[in-house]
């Protein structure tokens, strides 16, 4: 895991790429490079940050060059031993053990043909000095991110978005779609870019700029087509293909560990895990007793210990303080774009002290929810077809019922009332609607409300933008339609980003064995009627798992990797939350509109509503856009 950046033909491109690669410190504290070469009537720079990870010795630094071709790369890639076999077999020489060199020879040998024989997570630059073109390659699923940023001829390129605005200035102007998009979900979608001139190439994707000028696009994997395949293929025995990830997510010259919540994917993971290196260590957070009190949490030490002392982990317990609220700024910065889930901190602070322990690899159970049907939303949105079949009259009674009942009483929040209103927020609306709304964080009323006028446009096709996406595709299986809806939008605009960049704010690598492209054609093999079984989701994941976790730890209920809001907003950010809607930059500029947000900030207060998603990923929208718009924010947590 390494940060990338380079330059094609852009003015002063040797600065520009030793500034970018300079902001990419973070990802890569072991070493750096850069290479420049002539190209038409300009120069190519590839910059590198190095996070040592396979191959430790000079042979695997970068940007690499042999024969022509200079690569710089961030991932891995964990069918590099066979790949290499059937290199070395043709006859290549290699001079390391880096899966970098292993690349630059499947690339020699095969072009962009390599890269769907490619099982890993990656991003990278490869330049040719015989022809001057340089390709970019994002990996199938997304889980490596890359940025790009075009003018004329010249092209910028790099890990974050944020290494880009930093080299462009105040000539980059922030998108008003993708804020709004990030409103809607809480993060921005991966079809969006924070910024209206920069983008991110898609998963699955390359791009190749030509020194005449052209750019050519090319799409080497598609999601919706594999899911279509899979659909028609054999039931796959999922235990042996998700403990063959395991095992190839675990190729490293340096100590591994995992993320360990006690809940059923990082307990299998782990467990798989510790057969091949017991003794492996494992992090899990909990939080302060006074917010666990008020806002009931998911109980994952006691689950995680369990796990731990089962297959002989050395577990590491992490609480969550109030301090960690100072780190808001912080890891809204290294986010890149405004992404309000809560669980980045836990992320950070988990790879934080794992870094600190000497660990630079973990395992993360990140992808099982999204591929297997494991989200309340699910089945949620499963029982809204039942729940229709109700006569209306008795719905609307019932509705009006549980919209009187409070969120929170003084003492404590009461989830199950949160629950209903939620279920009764959708459960009456047509599928594709019905189901965006059940993870979205407003309706479509409600977002107009929120921003200004000249916006009702932007949020229109915001809103059919979901749409369109949702509906492309060739599958007769709602469930596997959620899954897959899940997998294109949600795994790679929110959790696989907010999982690579608040790890690497730490310098730490995560891998993902679930978002595995192997895995994901199995999951895709496996019909809806599988993966939720009456009640329970992700069944058929629960099977495999049986055989290797205790019931206990299997079918215990659904717990969030998320923190405490509600007792957050109650005590330590209400002070902030006022701040933002009296004098925050949001409001003051026209985008948000002061009196909607004042009354979800006064319905959240009152307990009659669960509105503190919503005002926790304000305060990280209001921080970004300070940020973004040269405007320091001076808000204090």
């Amino acid at each position: 895991m390494c940060g990338i950046a380079g330059t094609y033909r852009w003015p002063d491109g040797k600065a520009v790429t030793d500034r970018l690669t300079g902001i990419l410190a973070h990802r890569g504290p072991d070493g750096s490079g850069r290479y420049s070469h002539p190209v038409g009537d300009g120069e190519v720079h590839l910059g590198h940050r190095r996070l040592a990870i396979i191959d430790l010795s000079e042979t695997g630094a970068q940007p690499m060059a042999s024969d022509g071709l200079v690569l710089t790369y961030n991932g891995e890639l964990y069918n590099a031993p066979e790949l290499r076999a059937e290199l070395s077999a043709a006859g290549v020489r290699f001079k390391g053990t880096s899966d970098t060199e292993v690349l630059l020879e499947a690339w020699r040998r095969w072009g962009t043909g390599c890269l769907s024989r490619l099982r890993g997570m990656f991003a990278f630059g490869v330049f040719d000095e015989r022809t001057g073109e340089l390709v970019l390659a994002r990996d199938q699923l997304g889980v490596k991110p890359l940025f790009l940023l075009r003018r004329g001829e010249g092209l910028v390129f790099a890990s974050e978005l944020k290494a880009l605005a930093a080299v462009a200035g105040t000539s980059l102007d922030v998108d008003p779609g993708a804020l709004v998009a990030s409103l809607l979900y809480y993060w921005v979608p991966d079809s969006r870019c924070a910024y209206r001139e920069a983008e991110k190439l898609p998963p699955g994707s390359w791009l190749r700029v030509r020194p005449d000028g052209r750019v050519e696009r090319g799409r080497f994997w598609n999601l919706r087509d594999v899911a279509a395949e899979a659909r028609e293929a054999p039931a796959p025995d999922l235990a042996a293909v998700v403990e063959e990830s395991t095992r190839l997510h675990l190729l490293s010259d340096v100590p591994v560990a995992t993320f360990l919540s006690g809940g059923l994917d990082s307990s299998y993971l782990t467990a798989l895990a510790a057969r091949e290196r017991p003794g492996i260590s494992a992090y899990t957070i909990g939080f302060r007793p006074e917010d666990a009190k008020f806002e009931a949490m998911p109980d994952d030490l006691r689950h995680a210990r369990i796990v731990a002392e089962r297959f002989g982990v050395d577990l590491h317990e992490i609480e969550i303080a109030p301090d960690v609220l100072d780190l808001l700024p912080r890891m809204t910065y290294h986010l890149d774009e405004p992404i309000g889930d809560p669980a980045a901190i836990n992320t950070f602070l988990i790879c934080q002290a794992a870094r600190e322990a000497g660990v630079k690899v973990m395992l993360s159970g990140m992808g099982a929810d999204e591929l297997f049907a494991g989200y309340r939303k699910h089945l949620a949105n499963l029982l809204a077809l039942r729940y229709q079949r109700v006569p209306r009259p008795l719905r609307r009674g019932l509705s009006a019922a549980v919209d009187r009942l409070p969120v929170a009483t003084g003492r404590r929040g009461l989830r199950s009332v949160r629950f209903a209103k939620r279920f009764l927020s959708f459960a009456d609306l047509p599928e594709e609607t019905a189901f965006r709304r059940s993870y979205t964080m407003y309706d479509r009323a409600q977002l107009l409300d929120l921003v200004a006028p000249d916006l009702a446009g932007t949020v229109e096709d915001v809103l059919t933008e979901h749409a369109d996406v949702y509906r492309d595709n060739d599958l007769d299986d709602f469930v596997n339609r959620m899954c897959l809806g899940d997998a294109r939008m949600f795994l790679p605009g929110l959790n696989l980003a907010y999982t690579d960049r608040s790890s690497m704010a730490a310098s730490t690598e995560v891998r993902v064995p679930y978002v595995d492209v192997e895995v994901v054609r199995a999951a895709f093999a496996v019909p809806g009627d599988r993966k939720i079984v009456g009640r329970q989701g992700k069944a058929v994941l629960k099977e495999a798992a049986c055989s290797v976790l205790p019931r206990e730890i299997v079918y215990r209920p659904k717990g969030l990797f998320s923190a405490p809001l509600r007792a957050w907003m109650s005590r330590d950010l209400a002070p902030l939350v006022r701040e933002v809607i009296n004098d925050g930059e949001l409001v003051r500029s026209g985008f948000l509109r002061r009196d909607a947000l004042a009354r979800l900030a006064a319905e959240d207060a009152a307990g009659q509503q669960d509105f503190s998603k919503q005002l926790w990923h304000v305060l990280t929208l209001e921080y970004w856009y300070r940020d973004a718009t040269g405007r320091r924010s001076s808000l204090t947590a």
